[in-house]
């Protein structure tokens, strides 16, 4: 089942969902797991285009129960009661949708699902013994290979601040990304993009922060598209890492460095005092960047002016308030 369109009507950022996260009752007891974070608060910025692989196979709801059973054959799903299989028409549906989603930036999945579920779900054995516990649902290990620079992430692990935050500014990044490549990739276009992404990819891993750098010194030596497609591998996968507060000072500390000269001694004084309190853990993320955003307001530093790390999201969704 799919809903709403694949074109851009408007600014948000279309991003996939599970529908029954957005209330539709299309889970096997036929009722939903509504999500109000999303639809209430994410709904502002992305433009949300759900689907149920379930429904989408034609397997209806109310459905049977399933569960995936690894077997001599592969890896089924089959009913959690006798031996009614819907693997094939699961495997149907993923390969006439697929194709149709590239145009996405992230997606929000439903957790514990046999065909949604990201991580951590269960694999059967035949005798109906659990073997482990490591897997991803069918359609959501189908997504993640077909697209995996896509941000992904399952709804309840978004109550986990650090990864919420962290899920909302892959989107944004990725959107960015892709906008880039729709645009026409030119060595101006990937420079452009580094450039103002530079601080956010060091904030989240420093080591693929000193390699990339030097990966673009010379777009010459190689085909342009196969710098980029190596170059924004390694960076979406360093975004994927969440920052440790240690981190976030390394990288607010290389701010200030842009702006010292141009700040009266008492407005240093107070950036760094809040970028310490931040480091104890006695304020979230959002003061020091508050700081440092009214510091590059007044200084007017042009290389600090287009760094998304000061930006990397509307501040209406409130993400730094809580890390």
């Amino acid at each position: 089942m799919t809903e709403s369109s694949p074109t851009r009507p408007d600014d948000r950022i279309p991003v996939g969902i599970s529908a029954c996260l957005l209330g539709r009752e299309v889970r096997h007891d036929g009722g939903h797991k509504h999500s109000r974070y999303c639809t209430e608060v994410l709904a502002r910025h992305f433009q949300f285009r759900s689907l149920c692989p379930e429904m989408g196979a034609g397997l209806g709801a109310p459905r049977q129960a399933m569960h995936l059973v690894d077997t001599d054959q592969g890896m089924r799903l089959r009913a959690t009661r006798g031996e009614q299989d819907f693997t094939a028409p699961m495997q149907g549906f993923v390969a006439d949708t697929l194709e149709g989603l590239a145009d996405l930036r992230g997606y929000i999945l439903m957790a514990k699902s046999p065909s949604c579920g990201m991580e951590r779900i269960r694999v059967y054995r035949e005798d109906g013994e659990v073997l482990r516990r490591d897997a991803s649902g069918l359609f959501a290990a189908a997504l993640m290979e077909r697209y995996p620079l896509l941000p992904v992430e399952e709804e309840g692990r978004l109550n986990d601040d650090r990864l919420r935050e962290n899920f909302v500014e892959r989107v944004f990044i990725h959107d960015d990304w892709c906008r880039l490549r729709e645009a026409g990739l030119t060595p101006g276009g990937l420079i452009g993009f580094h450039s103002r992404h530079k601080f956010q990819l060091l904030a989240h891993c420093e080591a693929t922060y000193r390699r990339l750098g030097p990966m673009l010194a010379d777009l010459k030596r190689r085909p342009l598209e196969e710098i980029a497609d190596d170059y924004i591998a390694d960076f979406m996968t360093a975004m994927a890492r969440r920052i440790s507060p240690g981190a976030h000072v390394n990288t607010m500390l290389h701010l200030v460095g842009f702006l010292r000269d141009g700040l009266e001694a008492a407005d240093l004084a107070l950036i760094h005092e809040q970028i310490q309190a931040y480091q104890r853990g006695e304020v979230p993320l959002v003061v020091p960047m508050t700081l440092l955003r009214g510091a590059q307001s007044k200084v007017g530093q042009p290389y600090l002016a287009e760094q998304r790390y000061l930006t990397p999201y509307p501040d209406a969704l409130g993400l730094r308030n809580r890390v």
